[in-house]
């Protein structure tokens, strides 16, 4: 009996063993069978940056990102095939996609100087794009008085293939080269960090660091714009597909994504261990969080300023409450959530509804950061408020914003927040130059499988209609701009959303 049971075991663990291989072969099989690799996947530009590179200042680096892009002209744009030259690839000169339509190319790190700056401000760019994404609010800030700088982040703005090898510690160190300078050009006025998506990663480790680093510019303030704070688990096991490319030879594996690069300021392809790059500073910073935490350093920590769409396909917006406002003490935070459209008929046909974990956050009386939900007014209405709610207080302001919800759009993106509605790439108004792809409007119909750009990324939002709104808010936090003060008390200790109505199903 005990020899038949030992033969059994010893049976499952084949069939087991078995089915593995037979699904890691299908597995390969079927990113085999993805479109062929272009020479912006390979190419290997040997003068970006990394944290070993022998620099001594933020204009050595700018020396060395000028010959950076003399080197993606020679090995990139000038071996661009015949059959890809093409008006949407961004890699031929002269396509609606080439990113020299544009002035300046967005691509590279910008620095908008002043003579007399009232401020410092790093703006920080996220995974996959470029300072474009940034550009907008980096143009506004300098309006207001601010000596803005753009960073272009190593990996960025050139080719995709810099994502394959590209560190984290990298982007870090080019962060803090960038700071020294920053502080040098304002003196002791005040400094501010702005991160979008990975570059609020970048922007938190920075602070975490600067904390147990005496040597680094200190901020007054931070602000974050759908910030990676948290991603899905299955990102760990992203370096191993790559690893199992690499031992049996096949490029293809290490890519998450291959597709066409139409977009001028952004890669469309995305590399695999671009997604593990990100586990690992995120995972960085919770070790940080807890270990400073723990030795009551974290009340050195400056005030931040958060903007997150509470659905978020990219990071986890959970994580961003969790993960770091939770752990902060109290000291002047603010995270701001654009709520979905809570317009009755699309509620209707929502996947699943987040309503109960922001009432919970309104209603727990000793949050120790304000929380503010951009909402529909009422379920029957598009027009938008702002709901408010501070430490220690138990009413809530609401403010009518003078906005309304667009018509057909559900909600915002990750990719939505630091754009605004004029974008003339993103956004959604014609400009009426077809001169250059516009990319916020795009959205074109047919049968399905049938081309290369995915449909969800021609469906996936690119502006903010609330961006007016994101602007002003951060002009304000790093004092550019004073306060507005319009806003109708709602006293309750329990409060009610009226842009979360009850369902009576």
């Amino acid at each position: 009996m005990v020899s038949l049971i030992k033969h059994i075991i010893k049976a499952l663990i084949y069939v087991i063993a078995g089915g593995f291989v037979v699904l890691v072969i299908i597995f390969v099989l079927f990113l085999e069978n993805r479109p062929e690799l272009k020479v912006w996947h390979s190419v290997e530009l040997g003068a970006e940056f990394t944290a070993k590179s022998p620099l001594q200042s933020f204009e050595d680096y700018l020396v060395l990102e000028k010959q950076l892009f003399a080197q993606l002209d020679e090995s990139v744009f000038a071996r661009v095939p015949t059959e890809d030259r093409n008006l949407i690839n961004r890699y031929h000169r002269g396509s609606l996609s080439d990113p020299d339509l544009w002035s300046p190319n967005w691509n590279r790190t910008f620095e908008f100087s002043t003579g007399a700056p009232k401020a410092g401000v790093l703006m920080l760019h996220g995974m996959s794009d470029s300072p474009y994404s940034l550009s907008s609010l980096g143009r506004r800030l300098h309006e207001a008085g601010a000596w803005v700088i753009g960073l272009r982040l190593p990996g960025h703005g050139t080719a995709p293939s810099g994502l394959v090898q590209v560190q984290w510690e990298d982007m870090a160190a080019a962060v803090r080269l960038a700071m020294r300078h920053l502080r040098t050009k304002v003196g002791e006025r005040p400094l501010y960090l702005v991160g979008y998506s990975n570059g609020g990663a970048l922007a938190l480790h920075y602070v975490l660091s600067g904390i147990e680093d005496s040597t680094l510019p200190k901020i007054t303030g931070m602000v974050l714009i759908s910030p990676s704070i948290g991603v899905t688990r299955i990102a760990a096991l992203a370096k191993w597909q790559a690893r199992l490319g690499r031992f049996l030879g096949l490029k293809k594996l290490e890519w998450n994504s291959i597709l066409p690069e139409y977009d001028p300021f952004k890669y469309n392809s995305f590399a695999v261990n671009a997604g593990d790059q990100v586990y690992r500073i995120t995972n960085e910073i919770r070790s940080r969080i807890e270990s400073l935490g723990a030795v009551g350093k974290l009340n050195q920590f400056p005030p931040v300023l958060a903007f997150q769409s509470i659905v978020d396909a990219t990071v986890s917006t959970r994580a961003v409450v969790d993960g770091l406002f939770a752990k902060l003490p109290a000291g002047g935070h603010e995270l701001v959530l654009f709520d979905i459209n809570r317009r009755s008929e699309v509620e209707q046909v929502l996947l699943k509804d987040p309503k109960s974990s922001i009432e919970a956050k309104f209603n727990d009386p000793v949050l120790p950061f304000a929380i503010s939900l951009v909402t529909n007014a009422s379920e029957k209405s598009r027009d938008i408020v702002a709901l408010q709610k501070i430490p220690g207080v138990s009413t809530i302001t609401r403010k009518p914003l003078d906005m309304k919800w667009p018509f057909n759009i559900y909600s915002l993106s990750h990719v939505a927040l630091p754009f605004p509605v004029n974008d003339p790439l993103y956004g959604m108004i014609d400009s009426n130059d077809h001169s250059k792809i516009q990319l916020g409007n795009m959205g074109l119909r047919g049968e399905r499988g049938v081309l290369q750009i995915p449909a969800e990324d021609m469906l996936r939002l690119r502006w903010n209609p609330f961006y007016s709104y994101l602007e002003r808010r951060i002009l304000e936090f790093v004092r550019l701009a004073k306060p507005e003060n319009k806003a109708v008390l709602e006293k309750t200790s329990k409060p009610t959303f009226p842009s979360m109505p009850k369902h009576s199903r």
